[in-house]
């Protein structure tokens, strides 16, 4: 018989981020802003997984994401469950889906695009392909690939 053990140990309450794409792990922690945080964090990386070969796990204790980190979060890791724990239980698991249209979130490409020289927020409809995704802005019409999104800091 086959010896399990727990790689990462659990939480009594928080959030833990699960099936990160490994190569994602650290736009995580910078979207959601995890460096110098007072929380406790473990942080995985290039863990088995039998879906993804590789993943990435973030278990932060004592905090809730809301949902414009949950958007943030779409763009880069758009395959991630998200598991509340409260007394080292999960009481809800989610799956982050993509939303078809984000605002404010992320930076045109675009060097000419208007949101780049005029206050006026971002707005782009997400293309899915692949598993990849990719921001149309509806300004300028430029596609920005998934390697290429600039996330945007917290409002």
């Amino acid at each position: 018989m086959e010896e399990r053990h727990l790689v990462v140990t659990a939480i009594k309450n928080g959030t833990v981020l699960d099936h990160i794409p490994a190569e994602q792990i650290y736009r995580v922690m910078d979207i959601l802003e995890l460096r110098g945080a007072p929380n406790q964090i473990t942080v995985g990386i290039n863990l088995e997984s039998k879906s993804y070969g590789k993943k990435g796990i973030i278990k932060i204790a004592d905090r809730w994401l809301e949902d414009a980190e949950v958007n943030r979060l779409a763009l880069v890791a758009p395959n991630a469950t998200i598991n509340i724990i409260k007394d080292f239980q999960v009481i809800e698991k989610k799956v982050i889906r993509t939303p078809k249209e984000i605002t404010g979130i992320a930076k045109c490409s675009n060097p000419k695009c208007i949101t780049n020289h005029e206050p006026i927020k971002t707005r782009f409809t997400t293309i899915e392909k692949d598993g990849e995704i990719s921001l149309l802005c509806h300004y300028c019409e430029k596609v920005t690939p998934a390697q290429n999104i600039k996330i945007i800091s917290g409002e």
